[in-house]
């Protein structure tokens, strides 16, 4: 079974920069969206989500915000939306979507960017920390619980092209990294770096500043995070650089799971 998380940086200009081929190459049972960015009456008139797929989206109150969808080939059975915490009652931002299918379950998230403001920083940690605590029931369910998105940080030095030069830099933190660290702690699978192995460095994200995108300076940022069942079925995980260039300002990291 195919999974596909991918930050598309706003559906409404990525469909009018092809992700409608990419659905269809990618050829998903599930696809999680973040940063759409659109309430569903603001999607273009005539265009429509690919066939197959139920469509359940979780939009901010702010229009053109954040915001995150799920499209599943496969039943679903119930839809959430938030974690019930208090840094942001209601989860007005539109950051975490749960579906639950038959024999499975997804988390769909998007994590709070710092944005080099002291405020917002705050609020991101705080962030954090209660999306971990809300994470930590899923880690004893025996059926396989698929966690991703775009979590705003890269964990290693493996995980960004230049960690000297980033070292004070939101996403790059001391202390979002041991966040990281102590996560993974917790029982999650880093899906992707458990696959390919310690010093590849490939990557997610890459800034539109200067030429980061044609010489490659970027961030590993986005992730499928695995609970213990879903670990011993992965047969594969990849990132499709070529979406990030293409759709959005992130690439389409694919997770293959034997069934």
């Amino acid at each position: 079974m195919r999974f596909v998380s991918w930050n598309v940086n706003g559906i409404r200009a990525a469909i009018r920069k092809g992700i409608d081929d990419y659905f269809e190459s990618l050829d998903a049972d599930i696809v999680m969206l973040q940063e759409v960015r659109a309430l569903p009456e603001q999607l273009p008139k005539g265009w429509n989500w690919p066939k197959g797929y139920e469509v359940h989206m979780h939009c901010a109150e702010k229009k053109g915000y954040s915001g995150v969808a799920t499209l599943s080939r496969e039943a679903i059975k119930t839809v959430e939306t938030g974690m019930n915490g208090s840094v942001d009652t209601g989860d007005s931002e539109g950051r975490v979507l749960i579906t639950e299918h038959q024999g499975f379950t997804c988390i769909n998230t998007y994590l709070p960017s710092g944005s080099n403001k002291q405020e917002r920083q705050e609020f991101k940690e705080a962030w954090m920390d209660e999306w971990r605590a809300f994470l930590a029931p899923y880690l004893k369910m025996e059926a396989p619980v698929i966690v991703c998105g775009d979590l705003n940080i890269a964990h290693t030095e493996d995980d960004i092209w230049n960690a000297k030069g980033n070292a004070k830099s939101s996403g790059f933190l001391p202390q979002e990294r041991e966040w990281f660290t102590q996560l993974l702690a917790d029982g999650w699978s880093d899906a992707f770096r458990n696959h390919v192995g310690e010093g590849e460095k490939i990557y997610s994200w890459w800034s539109n500043r200067g030429q980061a995108r044609a010489l490659n300076r970027g961030w590993r940022i986005d992730y499928f995070l695995l609970n213990e069942a879903a670990k011993n079925m992965v047969s594969d995980v990849s990132i499709v650089r070529q979406g990030g260039i293409d759709v959005s300002d992130h690439a389409p990291v694919i997770l293959d799971l034997n069934f």
